[in-house]
């Protein structure tokens, strides 16, 4: 075991021993004060920070790998690291440089946030869903999970509020692969793994050891995993396993790294065989 897969071993160890020592106080009560148990929290966040530190370092130090887009069509960006590293706010799972991209084909096709109501909406609402998510290179896929189910959006406070206090934190202690949710991972040669995650279930048009070609389609945009709406994040990483992977910093051919809101136009063009 590598020491950033003990290091997040270790952090959801901590963090589920915290939940026990709650619902243990709660029930029967405990010898001491509450409130020392905070500090298996405090101890779990800076085993994360620590690796996340010793991960940027060296992450920095590559140059942007060029690839394809991972989708066609018109898309705008969010969370990009084209406006700040690491892009979602931490460097664990290995997306330092990650993007999150939704489907834009025209003004107003893409439902807005809504402070209240509707508190959710289904996934077929959003124009993101379903469509083709394409290999950027050639490549081996590594990892294929496509059996999460796809829920509905996040897209209103009370529904944020529900994803970041409560379904996000089981999320966590659940692991990477509920976070992602249904996802791909290629082996592109030297040293670098492309993540598709929160991709359609059943969707997949790729099992684990398949050979693919760049352009192919391997699967659609869904909503599964840690996901406020469908759409597709996506992140270079130097291994496969996003736990204890470092992201690499990636350009699209055409299009480099699109900021934050801006609307990019991917050629459409016609997926390859393997």
């Amino acid at each position: 075991m590598s020491l950033r897969k003990l290091g997040m071993t270790t952090f959801r160890l901590l963090q589920i021993t915290f939940l026990a020592l709650v619902i243990a106080d709660l029930w029967a009560g405990l010898p001491y004060p509450g409130w020392w148990n905070i500090l298996l929290l405090v101890l779990a966040y800076a085993v994360v920070r620590t690796l996340n530190r010793a991960d940027h370092r060296i992450g920095a130090s590559r140059e942007a790998v060029e690839v394809a887009p991972p989708v066609t069509g018109r898309w705008s960006a969010l969370n990009s690291p084209a406006d700040r590293t690491p892009s979602h706010g931490t460097h664990a799972y290995g997306q330092t440089y990650a993007i999150d991209v939704v489907a834009e084909p025209e003004p107003g096709a893409r439902p807005g946030f809504r402070v209240l109501w509707p508190l959710a909406r289904r996934s077929r609402d959003f124009p993101a869903f379903g469509r083709p998510v394409l290999a950027v290179a050639d490549g081996t896929v590594v990892r294929a999970v496509g059996h999460q189910r796809d829920h509905l959006s996040r897209t209103s406070v009370p529904g944020l509020l529900y994803l970041f206090l409560i379904e996000g934190s089981a999320r966590e202690l659940g692991g990477v692969g509920r976070i992602v949710g249904n996802h791909v991972v290629l082996d592109l040669g030297d040293g670098t793994y492309a993540l598709y995650a929160h991709l359609r279930r059943g969707s997949l048009t790729v099992a684990e050891g398949d050979r693919v070609r760049a352009g192919r389609r391997i699967a659609d945009c869904g909503n599964s995993g840690n996901s406020t709406e469908p759409h597709l994040h996506f992140q270079l990483m130097d291994g496969p396993d996003p736990d204890t992977a470092r992201g690499l910093p990636f350009s699209w051919h055409g299009i480099g790294v699109p900021r934050n809101h801006e609307i990019f136009d991917a050629p459409t063009t016609t997926p390859q065989s393997a």
